[in-house]
């Protein structure tokens, strides 16, 4: 097991959500989420919430895919279309990189590929020991 797949074996609360990992390289990273009762509002449509940490789980990947760590600064999600059954997918891509900043996008969609929210990210890259 690498280092990002190792990362995503000690996140508790994606384990906890039912999120798994499909895909990650440099910059890249794919995450999945059977929907369940428990991510269910009061409307019977996905919780806000549960659709923001599946797209935070695959910015925090594709954000620390370099070997650096990164945590989150800042994020942002518009939601387009409700969810109620089925899974949902969220591939993130990083969209700027330099040694302290880096900018992802983050897209969710439903099982016939349909947009239900768009994640935008930027995280803080710790610098690197310089040996």
């Amino acid at each position: 097991m690498d280092a990002i797949e190792e990362f995503f074996e000690k996140d508790l609360f994606a384990r906890e959500n039912g999120i798994e990992l499909l895909h990650v390289g440099k910059g890249v990273a794919g995450v999945r989420m059977a929907i369940r009762e428990k991510h269910l509002n009061s409307h019977g449509t996905v919780h806000g919430g549960a659709i923001f940490s599946l797209a935070d789980c695959a910015f925090a990947l594709a954000s620390n895919s370099h070997g650096v760590p990164a945590a989150a600064i800042n994020a942002h999600i518009s939601y387009m279309k409700a969810a109620k059954s089925g899974s949902l997918r969220a591939e993130a891509r990083e969209f700027a990189l330099n040694p302290r900043l880096a900018t992802y996008t983050v897209e969710v969609t439903d099982d016939a590929g349909e947009k239900i929210a768009i994640f935008q990210g930027m995280a803080y890259r710790k610098t690197p020991p310089r040996g």
